[in-house]
């Protein structure tokens, strides 16, 4: 079943809200085992939006559309796929009445403009909407489906998962379902892991592997196609150890585990504890850390340490080392790190110092970073980065290098991990 997303809004277009919505069910429909092809985005605008649904209705089997189901004049979804199909809208008699049972509610009246969101598609489907005033709709014309959806996220998803799942998987075409394994790499880039894969495995077209480069990591989908969940993910088992097998050493996650999760869980299972110094990444390493649900557990507080001054009194680093290393020096990120773990009382510390730009520092060339990492009990050891990119992503991939040293030390013992 060849599929299309057609989300509807102006203000898509003007950048005021992101579609998620077309995420959200791109994910959904490719569990059901229908296949996404197109995406897109429409105004409120009746000639192009009925252009795009004539469009839609001519390539795919089956077409969802969001938002434009309102009771204003610029909400035309509904009325313009009725005009394209040559379906006629009627009056949905218990949609008038949960519409008008809401109103009384709240000890009001129904406005009239409200009244044409229980026009129906005549001979489709209704799909009750608990959380809102617009039903949801579905229609099949010429071979074609169309499914129109509510644009708040508060309707839409609790009316996907309710209602229009089970419709899709009634109308589906076979019994395939798709599903999707993900596997997290760090310290490897997308070309330099693709190349290190298997030609015979690269080329499969079932399981099929897709890789995404993110910032500072790059994740790689392996998705198989098949009659059940659970022959689908035996399909993807031995794929996936071959992938280990050459680059299992660069693997820090898998599906939705964040490099900080991956951390802060780590951490938690030994009933260990961490503590920062940041200079260079200004508290986007605690941020990350601290995003995570029950971090509590493993972070014990972190100190932004941008002057000598509160490198010096606040993290006991030696005046001397600032004077003649500078603050971006091995020397400082070892300090910093020890003064973490020591002053503020963790397991382990980690000291980030470095130039994130826009201009050099100290003499020194913008993207040159250091991170410490102290632990109790054994010698603190210091890796040298060099970052490329703007002040943000240097700062985003100092934090997540800071994040992946710690990781390889509760993992292995030790970081011993080449980045490439």
């Amino acid at each position: 079943m060849r599929a299309e997303l057609v989300a509807v809004g102006t203000e898509l277009l003007l950048g005021q809200i992101v579609d998620t919505h077309s995420a959200f069910l791109s994910r959904e429909l490719s569990e059901l085992g229908i296949d996404v092809y197109f995406h897109t985005s429409v105004g409120d605008n009746r000639e192009r939006l009925r252009e795009v649904v004539r469009q839609a209705v001519s390539r795919s089997d089956l077409v969802i559309f969001t938002g434009g189901l309102g009771p204003t004049e610029d909400d035309l979804t509904k009325e313009t796929v009725a005009e394209v199909l040559g379906v006629p809208l009627v009056e949905h008699p218990p949609s008038v009445a949960v519409l008008e049972r809401m109103f009384s509610d709240r000890g009001l009246s129904v406005p009239a403009s409200n009244y044409k969101q229980a026009l129906m598609f005549e001979g489709g489907t209704v799909f009750a909407n608990p959380n809102g005033t617009a039903p949801g709709a579905a229609v099949t014309v010429r071979g074609t489906t169309c499914v129109l959806l509510p644009g708040p996220p508060t309707e839409l998803y609790p009316m996907y998962r309710a209602e229009v799942r089970p419709f899709l998987m009634s109308i589906r075409p076979s019994e395939e379902v798709v599903v999707s394994k993900v596997l997290r790499f760090y310290g490897i880039g997308e070309s330099h892991l693709m190349e290190r894969i298997d030609e015979r495995i690269r080329n499969q077209d079932n399981p099929t592997l897709a890789p995404l480069a993110k910032e500072g990591e790059v994740t790689l989908r392996l998705t198989a196609k098949a009659a059940d969940r659970k022959r689908a993910l035996d399909m993807i088992e031995p794929v996936k150890k071959a992938i280990l097998r050459s680059v299992g050493r660069y693997v820090y996650g898998e599906d939705e585990k964040t490099l900080e999760k991956a951390v802060v869980r780590a951490l938690v299972r030994r009933g260990k504890t961490m503590a920062l110094a940041e200079s260079c990444t200004g508290g986007g390493l605690a941020r990350m850390v601290t995003s995570v649900p029950g971090s509590s557990a493993a972070f014990s507080g972190g100190i932004v340490c941008y002057t000598h001054a509160v490198k010096e009194h606040q993290l006991g680093v030696p005046s001397n080392i600032l004077k003649s290393r500078g603050a971006v020096s091995m020397e400082a990120a070892k300090a910093l790190a020890e003064g973490a773990s020591h002053r503020i009382g963790a397991d382990y510390g980690i000291g980030v110092t470095g130039v994130a730009g826009p201009d050099p520092a100290e003499g020194k060339p913008v993207g040159l970073v250091y991170v410490g990492l102290a632990e109790r009990g054994r010698p603190t050891r210091v890796h040298r980065l060099f970052l490329s990119g703007s002040r943000e992503k240097i700062q985003i991939r100092a934090a997540k290098h800071a994040l992946f040293i710690l990781l390889e030390r509760l993992k292995k013992g030790e970081a011993t991990h080449e980045v490439i």
